[in-house]
Protein backbone atom coordinates (compact mmCIF):
# COMPACT_ATOMS: atom_id res chain seq x y z
CA UNK A 1 0.00 0.00 0.00
CA UNK A 2 1.37 3.51 -0.69
CA UNK A 3 2.03 6.22 1.74
CA UNK A 4 0.15 8.60 0.69
CA UNK A 5 -2.76 9.66 3.46
CA UNK A 6 -5.88 11.05 1.24
CA UNK A 7 -8.30 13.44 2.35
CA UNK A 8 -11.51 12.56 3.63
CA UNK A 9 -11.13 8.62 3.35
CA UNK A 10 -11.00 6.81 6.54
CA UNK A 11 -7.72 4.20 6.99
CA UNK A 12 -9.84 1.66 5.70
CA UNK A 13 -10.77 2.98 2.44
CA UNK A 14 -6.95 3.96 1.40
CA UNK A 15 -4.60 2.41 -1.28
CA UNK A 16 -8.11 1.14 -3.28
CA UNK A 17 -7.37 1.27 -7.07
CA UNK A 18 -10.85 2.24 -7.67
CA UNK A 19 -10.39 5.26 -5.75
CA UNK A 20 -6.98 6.13 -7.87
CA UNK A 21 -7.14 8.61 -10.73
CA UNK A 22 -5.20 8.05 -12.97
CA UNK A 23 -6.87 10.09 -15.94
CA UNK A 24 -9.11 12.52 -16.50
CA UNK A 25 -10.69 14.44 -20.47
CA UNK A 26 -13.67 16.24 -20.96
CA UNK A 27 -16.19 15.10 -18.14
CA UNK A 28 -14.88 11.97 -17.40
CA UNK A 29 -12.45 10.10 -15.20
CA UNK A 30 -10.59 6.53 -15.67
CA UNK A 31 -9.49 5.00 -12.43
CA UNK A 32 -6.37 2.25 -11.92
CA UNK A 33 -9.20 -0.22 -12.19
CA UNK A 34 -9.49 0.74 -15.81
CA UNK A 35 -12.92 1.74 -14.94
CA UNK A 36 -13.87 5.06 -17.03
CA UNK A 37 -16.64 7.02 -15.06
CA UNK A 38 -19.00 9.77 -15.39
CA UNK A 39 -17.84 13.01 -13.78
CA UNK A 40 -20.78 15.12 -11.94
CA UNK A 41 -18.47 16.55 -9.65
CA UNK A 42 -16.46 18.93 -11.21
CA UNK A 43 -13.35 17.54 -9.69
CA UNK A 44 -14.35 18.92 -6.50
CA UNK A 45 -16.51 21.81 -8.12
CA UNK A 46 -13.10 22.94 -9.94
CA UNK A 47 -13.06 22.11 -13.66
CA UNK A 48 -15.73 24.15 -15.06
CA UNK A 49 -14.73 23.63 -18.45
CA UNK A 50 -14.05 20.37 -18.39
CA UNK A 51 -10.99 18.60 -17.86
CA UNK A 52 -7.66 18.47 -20.16
CA UNK A 53 -8.52 22.29 -21.28
CA UNK A 54 -5.54 22.97 -24.03
CA UNK A 55 -5.39 26.26 -23.76
CA UNK A 56 -4.88 26.39 -19.62
CA UNK A 57 -2.08 23.51 -20.00
CA UNK A 58 -0.62 25.16 -22.55
CA UNK A 59 -0.44 28.80 -20.50
CA UNK A 60 1.18 27.10 -17.30
CA UNK A 61 3.76 25.10 -19.85
CA UNK A 62 4.65 28.65 -21.22
CA UNK A 63 5.16 30.29 -18.16
CA UNK A 64 6.73 27.10 -16.33
CA UNK A 65 9.41 27.76 -19.32
CA UNK A 66 9.74 31.50 -19.30
CA UNK A 67 8.87 32.62 -15.63
CA UNK A 68 9.74 29.42 -13.50
CA UNK A 69 9.28 30.30 -10.09
CA UNK A 70 8.02 34.27 -10.09
CA UNK A 71 5.52 34.86 -7.36
CA UNK A 72 4.44 38.12 -4.89
CA UNK A 73 6.01 37.58 -1.96
CA UNK A 74 7.84 41.48 -1.73
CA UNK A 75 7.65 41.59 -5.30
CA UNK A 76 5.26 41.37 -8.27
CA UNK A 77 5.21 39.70 -11.65
CA UNK A 78 3.88 40.34 -14.95
CA UNK A 79 1.68 36.95 -15.14
CA UNK A 80 0.01 38.29 -11.60
CA UNK A 81 -0.26 41.89 -12.66
CA UNK A 82 -2.22 40.82 -15.42
CA UNK A 83 -4.71 38.19 -14.00
CA UNK A 84 -5.51 40.85 -11.09
CA UNK A 85 -6.46 43.76 -13.69
CA UNK A 86 -8.49 41.08 -15.58
CA UNK A 87 -10.23 39.59 -12.68
CA UNK A 88 -10.87 43.63 -11.46
CA UNK A 89 -12.08 44.39 -14.98
CA UNK A 90 -14.61 41.22 -14.87
CA UNK A 91 -15.47 41.35 -11.20
CA UNK A 92 -16.35 45.31 -11.83
CA UNK A 93 -13.10 47.84 -11.87
CA UNK A 94 -15.54 50.49 -10.86
CA UNK A 95 -15.59 49.06 -7.29
CA UNK A 96 -13.27 46.75 -6.75
CA UNK A 97 -9.36 47.93 -6.84
CA UNK A 98 -6.87 45.30 -5.94
CA UNK A 99 -6.50 41.31 -5.80
CA UNK A 100 -4.80 39.31 -3.23
CA UNK A 101 -3.44 35.93 -4.52
CA UNK A 102 -3.71 32.76 -1.84
CA UNK A 103 -3.39 28.97 -2.55
CA UNK A 104 -6.73 28.17 -1.71
CA UNK A 105 -10.23 28.95 -0.66
CA UNK A 106 -9.35 28.37 2.94
CA UNK A 107 -5.90 30.60 2.88
CA UNK A 108 -8.37 33.06 1.12
CA UNK A 109 -10.78 33.09 4.30
CA UNK A 110 -7.84 33.75 6.37
CA UNK A 111 -6.79 36.59 4.67
CA UNK A 112 -10.21 37.87 4.74
CA UNK A 113 -10.79 37.51 8.83
CA UNK A 114 -6.90 39.74 8.93
CA UNK A 115 -8.28 42.27 6.23
CA UNK A 116 -11.61 43.15 7.97
CA UNK A 117 -10.36 43.30 11.28
CA UNK A 118 -6.98 45.64 10.60
CA UNK A 119 -9.54 47.22 8.37
CA UNK A 120 -11.80 48.24 11.11
CA UNK A 121 -8.41 49.20 13.48
CA UNK A 122 -6.91 51.66 10.59
CA UNK A 123 -10.58 53.12 10.45
CA UNK A 124 -10.52 53.65 14.27
CA UNK A 125 -12.99 51.28 14.98
CA UNK A 126 -10.78 49.51 17.40
CA UNK A 127 -14.02 47.39 18.41
CA UNK A 128 -15.02 45.95 15.66
CA UNK A 129 -13.45 42.50 15.72
CA UNK A 130 -16.24 39.65 15.87
CA UNK A 131 -16.32 38.33 11.95
CA UNK A 132 -19.98 36.48 11.09
CA UNK A 133 -20.73 33.78 9.02
CA UNK A 134 -23.66 31.17 8.62
CA UNK A 135 -24.40 28.12 9.97
CA UNK A 136 -23.60 24.83 7.86
CA UNK A 137 -21.48 26.95 5.72
CA UNK A 138 -18.04 25.73 4.45
CA UNK A 139 -15.05 28.40 4.46
CA UNK A 140 -12.37 25.78 4.50
CA UNK A 141 -10.13 23.99 7.53
CA UNK A 142 -7.49 25.92 7.85
CA UNK A 143 -7.81 27.33 11.44
CA UNK A 144 -9.13 30.69 10.94
CA UNK A 145 -11.38 29.75 8.41
CA UNK A 146 -12.07 26.39 10.25
CA UNK A 147 -13.59 28.90 13.04
CA UNK A 148 -15.25 30.49 10.20
CA UNK A 149 -16.83 27.48 9.27
CA UNK A 150 -20.50 27.11 10.14
CA UNK A 151 -20.60 22.89 9.36
CA UNK A 152 -19.62 21.06 12.38
CA UNK A 153 -16.27 19.25 11.19
CA UNK A 154 -14.96 18.69 15.03
CA UNK A 155 -13.80 21.94 15.50
CA UNK A 156 -14.07 21.65 19.15
CA UNK A 157 -12.00 18.49 18.87
CA UNK A 158 -9.19 20.18 17.33
CA UNK A 159 -9.30 23.24 19.46
CA UNK A 160 -10.30 25.72 16.93
CA UNK A 161 -10.83 29.11 18.44
CA UNK A 162 -14.49 30.39 17.36
CA UNK A 163 -14.91 33.09 19.96
CA UNK A 164 -14.67 35.70 18.00
CA UNK A 165 -16.87 34.17 15.50
CA UNK A 166 -20.36 34.16 15.38
CA UNK A 167 -23.36 31.97 13.14
CA UNK A 168 -26.56 32.39 12.47
CA UNK A 169 -28.94 30.38 10.41
CA UNK A 170 -29.10 30.99 6.67
CA UNK A 171 -31.65 33.04 5.31
CA UNK A 172 -32.92 34.07 9.22
CA UNK A 173 -33.36 37.86 8.66
CA UNK A 174 -34.66 37.78 12.67
CA UNK A 175 -31.56 36.48 13.81
CA UNK A 176 -29.73 38.41 12.14
CA UNK A 177 -31.27 41.74 13.36
CA UNK A 178 -30.91 40.04 16.72
CA UNK A 179 -27.17 39.72 16.57
CA UNK A 180 -26.31 43.19 15.29
CA UNK A 181 -28.94 44.51 17.66
CA UNK A 182 -26.77 43.21 20.21
CA UNK A 183 -23.26 42.92 19.13
CA UNK A 184 -23.75 45.53 15.92
CA UNK A 185 -20.73 47.60 17.53
CA UNK A 186 -17.88 44.97 17.64
CA UNK A 187 -18.46 42.74 14.26
CA UNK A 188 -16.22 43.44 11.81
CA UNK A 189 -17.18 41.20 9.05
CA UNK A 190 -20.30 39.20 7.57
CA UNK A 191 -18.79 36.33 5.49
CA UNK A 192 -21.19 34.50 3.23
CA UNK A 193 -21.58 32.05 0.51
CA UNK A 194 -24.37 32.92 -2.12
CA UNK A 195 -25.34 29.67 -2.26
CA UNK A 196 -24.04 27.73 0.77
CA UNK A 197 -21.64 24.71 -0.38
CA UNK A 198 -23.04 22.49 1.69
CA UNK A 199 -26.42 21.63 0.76
CA UNK A 200 -26.62 23.91 -2.12
CA UNK A 201 -28.98 26.15 -0.09
CA UNK A 202 -29.48 29.93 -1.56
CA UNK A 203 -29.48 32.85 0.26
CA UNK A 204 -33.09 34.46 -0.73
CA UNK A 205 -32.82 38.15 -2.00
CA UNK A 206 -34.64 39.42 2.03
CA UNK A 207 -31.89 37.89 3.61
CA UNK A 208 -29.49 39.46 0.99
CA UNK A 209 -30.74 42.83 1.50
CA UNK A 210 -31.07 42.80 4.82
CA UNK A 211 -27.30 42.20 5.12
CA UNK A 212 -26.76 45.00 2.56
CA UNK A 213 -29.29 47.69 4.89
CA UNK A 214 -27.13 46.59 8.08
CA UNK A 215 -24.05 47.29 6.43
CA UNK A 216 -25.55 51.12 5.92
CA UNK A 217 -26.04 50.57 10.12
CA UNK A 218 -22.88 49.18 10.92
CA UNK A 219 -19.25 49.79 8.73
CA UNK A 220 -19.07 46.04 8.85
CA UNK A 221 -17.27 44.37 5.85
CA UNK A 222 -19.28 41.77 3.58
CA UNK A 223 -17.47 39.64 2.08
CA UNK A 224 -19.07 36.79 -0.65
CA UNK A 225 -17.79 33.93 -0.52
CA UNK A 226 -17.81 32.76 -4.52
CA UNK A 227 -15.30 30.04 -3.94
CA UNK A 228 -17.73 27.32 -5.29
CA UNK A 229 -20.17 29.49 -6.81
CA UNK A 230 -17.47 31.63 -9.09
CA UNK A 231 -16.96 31.88 -13.07
CA UNK A 232 -20.67 30.86 -14.10
CA UNK A 233 -21.57 28.12 -12.03
CA UNK A 234 -24.74 29.14 -11.02
CA UNK A 235 -25.69 31.21 -14.33
CA UNK A 236 -23.84 34.52 -13.80
CA UNK A 237 -20.22 34.95 -13.83
CA UNK A 238 -20.52 35.84 -10.06
CA UNK A 239 -23.43 34.39 -7.81
CA UNK A 240 -22.91 38.07 -6.04
CA UNK A 241 -23.87 40.12 -9.29
CA UNK A 242 -27.45 39.34 -8.93
CA UNK A 243 -27.75 40.90 -5.40
CA UNK A 244 -28.75 44.26 -5.18
CA UNK A 245 -25.53 45.17 -4.12
CA UNK A 246 -22.38 44.48 -4.31
CA UNK A 247 -20.25 42.82 -1.89
CA UNK A 248 -16.73 44.82 -0.41
CA UNK A 249 -14.73 42.26 -0.81
CA UNK A 250 -15.27 38.96 -2.88
CA UNK A 251 -13.06 35.16 -3.22
CA UNK A 252 -13.10 33.21 -6.09
CA UNK A 253 -10.93 29.99 -6.31
CA UNK A 254 -11.97 26.07 -7.64
CA UNK A 255 -12.90 27.78 -11.09
CA UNK A 256 -10.47 30.38 -11.11
CA UNK A 257 -8.06 28.35 -13.32
CA UNK A 258 -10.27 25.43 -14.10
CA UNK A 259 -8.11 23.77 -11.63
CA UNK A 260 -5.09 23.52 -12.79
CA UNK A 261 -3.61 25.63 -10.42
CA UNK A 262 -3.89 25.64 -5.99
CA UNK A 263 -5.07 29.31 -6.40
CA UNK A 264 -7.07 31.46 -5.15
CA UNK A 265 -8.08 35.61 -5.65
CA UNK A 266 -9.39 38.30 -2.76
CA UNK A 267 -10.93 41.48 -4.42
CA UNK A 268 -11.03 44.55 -2.56
CA UNK A 269 -13.40 46.94 -2.82
CA UNK A 270 -11.91 50.97 -3.02
CA UNK A 271 -13.66 51.37 0.38
CA UNK A 272 -11.69 48.87 2.12
CA UNK A 273 -8.49 49.30 0.53
CA UNK A 274 -8.42 53.06 1.62
CA UNK A 275 -7.23 53.17 4.93
CA UNK A 276 -4.31 50.76 3.82
CA UNK A 277 -3.39 53.44 1.63
CA UNK A 278 -4.25 56.40 3.70
CA UNK A 279 -1.76 55.33 6.36
CA UNK A 280 0.41 53.24 4.14
CA UNK A 281 -0.11 50.32 5.78
CA UNK A 282 0.91 46.47 4.94
CA UNK A 283 -0.91 43.46 5.54
CA UNK A 284 0.40 40.94 7.08
CA UNK A 285 -0.06 37.65 4.81
CA UNK A 286 2.15 35.72 2.45
CA UNK A 287 2.63 32.48 1.12
CA UNK A 288 5.49 31.04 -0.99
CA UNK A 289 3.05 29.54 -3.80
CA UNK A 290 0.96 32.59 -3.85
CA UNK A 291 0.70 34.63 -6.91
CA UNK A 292 2.72 32.78 -8.57
CA UNK A 293 3.09 33.47 -12.77
CA UNK A 294 1.80 29.57 -13.60
CA UNK A 295 -1.02 30.01 -11.51
CA UNK A 296 -1.73 33.60 -12.99
CA UNK A 297 -1.40 32.91 -16.25
CA UNK A 298 -3.59 29.90 -15.71
CA UNK A 299 -6.03 32.23 -14.83
CA UNK A 300 -5.79 34.75 -17.95
CA UNK A 301 -5.96 31.52 -19.58
CA UNK A 302 -9.13 30.31 -18.41
CA UNK A 303 -10.60 33.87 -18.57
CA UNK A 304 -10.14 33.67 -22.28
CA UNK A 305 -11.19 30.30 -22.39
CA UNK A 306 -14.43 31.27 -20.86
CA UNK A 307 -15.44 33.43 -23.36
CA UNK A 308 -14.27 32.07 -26.25
CA UNK A 309 -16.35 29.03 -25.33
CA UNK A 310 -19.42 31.62 -24.08
CA UNK A 311 -19.20 29.54 -21.14
CA UNK A 312 -22.31 31.74 -19.64
CA UNK A 313 -24.14 30.89 -22.41
CA UNK A 314 -23.64 27.26 -21.91
CA UNK A 315 -24.15 27.56 -17.87
CA UNK A 316 -27.69 28.57 -18.36
CA UNK A 317 -28.75 26.31 -21.05
CA UNK A 318 -27.32 23.47 -19.36
CA UNK A 319 -28.38 24.64 -15.91
CA UNK A 320 -32.46 24.75 -17.51
CA UNK A 321 -31.84 21.04 -18.76
CA UNK A 322 -30.48 20.23 -15.59
CA UNK A 323 -33.53 21.85 -13.60
CA UNK A 324 -35.66 19.82 -16.33
CA UNK A 325 -33.91 16.61 -16.01
CA UNK A 326 -34.10 16.84 -11.80
CA UNK A 327 -37.70 17.73 -12.04
CA UNK A 328 -38.43 14.68 -14.37
CA UNK A 329 -37.05 12.81 -11.75
CA UNK A 330 -38.74 14.17 -8.75
CA UNK A 331 -41.84 13.00 -10.65
CA UNK A 332 -41.24 9.51 -11.18
CA UNK A 333 -38.90 8.47 -8.53
CA UNK A 334 -41.03 9.10 -5.20
CA UNK A 335 -37.96 8.88 -3.06
CA UNK A 336 -36.45 12.10 -4.22
CA UNK A 337 -37.09 14.85 -2.21
CA UNK A 338 -36.36 18.46 -1.84
CA UNK A 339 -34.66 19.65 -4.92
CA UNK A 340 -32.43 22.98 -4.01
CA UNK A 341 -29.47 25.30 -5.52
CA UNK A 342 -29.59 26.95 -9.20
CA UNK A 343 -27.52 26.57 -12.25
CA UNK A 344 -25.06 23.42 -12.39
CA UNK A 345 -24.87 23.51 -8.83
CA UNK A 346 -27.55 21.40 -7.24
CA UNK A 347 -28.70 19.30 -4.23
CA UNK A 348 -31.01 16.33 -4.01
CA UNK A 349 -32.69 15.29 -1.08
CA UNK A 350 -33.07 11.68 -0.82
CA UNK A 351 -36.38 9.97 0.84
CA UNK A 352 -36.40 6.55 2.88
CA UNK A 353 -39.10 4.21 2.75
CA UNK A 354 -40.53 6.05 5.87
CA UNK A 355 -40.77 8.87 3.51
CA UNK A 356 -38.52 10.71 5.91
CA UNK A 357 -35.10 12.50 4.67
CA UNK A 358 -32.33 9.28 4.16
CA UNK A 359 -30.03 8.62 7.38
CA UNK A 360 -27.04 10.84 7.03
CA UNK A 361 -24.76 7.51 7.40
CA UNK A 362 -26.55 6.15 4.29
CA UNK A 363 -25.41 8.91 2.03
CA UNK A 364 -22.00 6.86 1.33
CA UNK A 365 -24.03 3.88 0.48
CA UNK A 366 -25.58 5.73 -2.20
CA UNK A 367 -23.01 7.96 -3.73
CA UNK A 368 -21.00 4.27 -3.95
CA UNK A 369 -23.87 2.76 -5.47
CA UNK A 370 -24.60 5.63 -8.34
CA UNK A 371 -20.31 5.06 -8.79
CA UNK A 372 -20.77 1.59 -9.29
CA UNK A 373 -23.84 2.61 -12.12
CA UNK A 374 -20.37 4.95 -13.58
CA UNK A 375 -20.62 8.20 -12.48
CA UNK A 376 -18.86 9.95 -9.61
CA UNK A 377 -21.46 12.23 -7.65
CA UNK A 378 -20.91 14.21 -4.23
CA UNK A 379 -22.65 13.44 -1.17
CA UNK A 380 -24.55 16.04 0.37
CA UNK A 381 -26.88 16.61 3.54
CA UNK A 382 -29.51 14.09 3.66
CA UNK A 383 -28.90 13.19 -0.78
CA UNK A 384 -26.59 14.11 -3.14
CA UNK A 385 -25.10 16.92 -5.02
CA UNK A 386 -24.74 17.01 -8.74
CA UNK A 387 -21.90 19.86 -9.42
CA UNK A 388 -21.27 19.06 -13.74
CA UNK A 389 -18.89 20.97 -15.75
CA UNK A 390 -20.42 23.58 -18.18
CA UNK A 391 -19.67 21.76 -21.36
CA UNK A 392 -22.23 18.35 -20.36
CA UNK A 393 -23.72 17.39 -23.36
CA UNK A 394 -27.49 15.74 -23.66
CA UNK A 395 -25.93 12.19 -23.80
CA UNK A 396 -23.53 13.35 -20.53
CA UNK A 397 -27.24 13.77 -19.55
CA UNK A 398 -28.78 11.14 -20.21
CA UNK A 399 -25.33 8.84 -18.68
CA UNK A 400 -26.13 10.93 -15.44
CA UNK A 401 -29.45 10.04 -14.45
CA UNK A 402 -29.83 6.27 -15.63
CA UNK A 403 -26.75 5.94 -13.44
CA UNK A 404 -28.94 8.01 -10.84
CA UNK A 405 -32.01 5.66 -11.39
CA UNK A 406 -30.34 2.78 -11.12
CA UNK A 407 -28.05 3.98 -8.05
CA UNK A 408 -31.35 4.60 -6.29
CA UNK A 409 -32.98 1.73 -6.81
CA UNK A 410 -29.64 -0.51 -5.74
CA UNK A 411 -29.75 1.86 -2.74
CA UNK A 412 -33.32 1.04 -1.40
CA UNK A 413 -33.04 -2.77 -2.28
CA UNK A 414 -30.18 -2.87 0.21
CA UNK A 415 -32.09 -0.67 2.52
CA UNK A 416 -34.83 -3.15 2.41
CA UNK A 417 -32.70 -6.10 2.78
CA UNK A 418 -31.37 -4.31 6.62
CA UNK A 419 -34.68 -3.69 7.39
CA UNK A 420 -35.93 -7.12 7.26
Amino acid sequence: MSALWPYFLSPSEHGQDELCLVSATGTRVRTATGRELLCATSGLWNVNLGYGNEAVAQACGDALRDASYLGVFRSENPHARAAADALVSRAGAAHFTKVMFTTSGGAANDVVIKLARQHQLLAGRTRRRIVVSLRDSYHGLKMGSFALTGEQLGQRMYGVDQSLVRHVPPNDSVALRALFDAQGDSIAAVVVEPVIGNGCVELTTEFVDVLLALREEHPFVLVADEVATGFGRTGVFFASDEWSGPPDVLISSKGLTNGAQATAAVLVSESVYAPFVDTDAGLVHGETQGGTAVACAAITATLSEFDRLGALDLTRSRGAELDNRLRALAEDDESVGELRGRGLFRAVEIRGANGRPMPQVDVGQLVSQIREAGVVVYPGRQGVQLIPALTYTDADFDELFTALRVGLSSWRSLSHRRAA
